[in-house]
């Protein structure tokens, strides 16, 4: 059968790589994906601990395990040669260092995969085969294929009194809030890339939470200008210039500042002395469970 390229078929659709499943490619090849094993949910880590003489056990906190997530279709070319060209490329899509997984629902969401299996391939006729690939991201949150920035200087205050004054007065001094409103529209917490770009003396990034509550990360060397520290809230790595590890000289109090599920956080920038190129950029993306 013939089928137009660079056009979706329908039912599932998901991009591997740069190789879209779910689509006839611009070489006439159908790609269709009729299985996406694990992408649902992901296992759990838990313990029980029975309880001594009473009823129940005692639970351990739950965490989620990795995903592994298996891809299964059906590959249909116009020839044998235009078949096997296409399945070298499901060979080199399912590599064997990381890559980007892509599944097209009504909010599109994508995971960064590794094979972690045999990739399975069967010819059916000289112009079909079928395929089973499986892959596991690490990390099991599905994320927004939307990556969201902010970016703030330090707060700063413009007005106010100027001497002699003349009675009555008015104090009409305003300060810009030095603060990026970070929202997750996911179900799951999901955790930002905080950048600092100097000069700027001991600077603090505070994350103000709706119920009140503060979480700290306060680092406590200078940045000078052209310095760009880089603090990942998910691996917990701080990096200054893109090589060098300074996570001895930063405090995390009361927890890392993620982003709750379903809602938003207030990253305030602070620092003992103001300088007016000072910048806190975070990057995020929405996350699924």
């Amino acid at each position: 059968m013939a089928y137009t390229p660079s056009t979706d078929i329908d039912g599932l659709q998901a991009t591997l790589g740069t190789l879209r499943l779910g689509a006839v490619d611009s070489a006439g090849v159908a790609w269709f994906l009729q299985g996406l094993d694990g992408w649902d949910s992901p296992d759990i880590r838990a313990e029980f601990q029975e309880r001594e003489s009473d009823h129940g056990s005692w639970a351990s906190p739950v965490y989620l395990g990795s995903r592994p997530i298996t891809l299964t279709g059906t590959i249909e070319a116009q020839s044998r040669p235009a078949l096997q060209a296409a399945m070298e490329q499901l060979y080199v899509a399912a590599g064997l260092g990381d890559t980007t997984l892509t599944v097209w629902e009504d909010t599109p969401k994508q995971s960064a995969v590794r094979r972690s299996g045999k990739l399975l391939t069967q010819y059916v006729s000289d112009r079909v085969a079928t395929y089973s690939v499986m892959v596991t991201a690490a990390d099991p949150r599905r994320y927004s294929t939307t990556l969201q920035t902010g970016t703030t200087g330090l707060p700063s205050t413009t007005g106010g009194l100027t001497f002699p004054v003349t009675y009555p007065i008015t104090l009409s001094a305003t300060t810009s809030s030095g603060q990026i409103v970070a929202a997750n529209v996911g179900t799951v917490d999901t955790r930002p890339v905080l950048t600092i770009t100097g000069p700027v003396v001991a600077p603090t990034v505070a994350g103000l939470y709706p119920d009140g509550s503060v979480r700290q990360l306060i680092y406590s060397q200078d940045l000078q200008s052209g310095d760009v520290l880089v603090i990942n809230t998910d691996s917990h790595t701080v990096i200054l210039n893109g090589s060098v590890s300074r996570r001895r000289f930063l405090t995390v109090s009361a927890g890392w500042p993620t982003i709750p599920a379903g809602g938003s956080v207030n990253y305030q920038f602070q620092s003992g002395t103001y300088n007016g190129t000072a910048m806190l950029t975070a990057t995020w993306r929405s996350a699924w469970m």
